[in-house]
């Protein structure tokens, strides 16, 4: 189920034009926070802003709320924290400076693509990668 909501959580930010979407697996390292991040990037605030409210609002479809936010009233990095999966929506500059990835180097990653929406199944039943 888990890999479902993270298509999801992808899929919604690649429809708001998201860049270098991608997904670090967490859990074999025991010590994080969480057990996923799905981190992407933005050139302008409102885009930044467009895919948190789509990530909100497809997950929402999912019976999912985030626990908390940070970071929509500037909309320079934004955090949607679902618990398991945390998402990080990066101003680009922001994304380039703070280097996400490279802290947890050491996790395994996913870089998500785009796909066709004739491809796609409803949110309820997205195709697992």
């Amino acid at each position: 189920m888990i890999t479902h909501d993270l298509r999801v959580m992808a899929d919604a930010m690649l429809d708001k034009k998201a860049q270098n979407v991608v997904g670090v697996d967490l859990r074999p390292l025991g010590t994080a926070i969480t057990d996923h991040f799905v981190i992407c990037n933005a050139d302008s605030t409102t885009n930044v802003n467009a895919i948190a409210d789509n990530v909100i609002e497809q997950m929402r479809l999912l019976g999912r709320k985030p626990i908390r936010t940070q970071g929509m009233e500037n909309n320079f990095w934004i955090i949607l924290d679902y618990g398991d999966i945390v998402a990080h929506i990066f101003l680009t500059e922001y994304r380039d400076f703070y280097r996400l990835e490279e802290l947890w180097a050491d996790a395994p990653q996913k870089v998500y693509k785009d796909r066709p929406k004739s491809k796609r199944k409803t949110v309820a039943k997205v195709e697992e990668d």
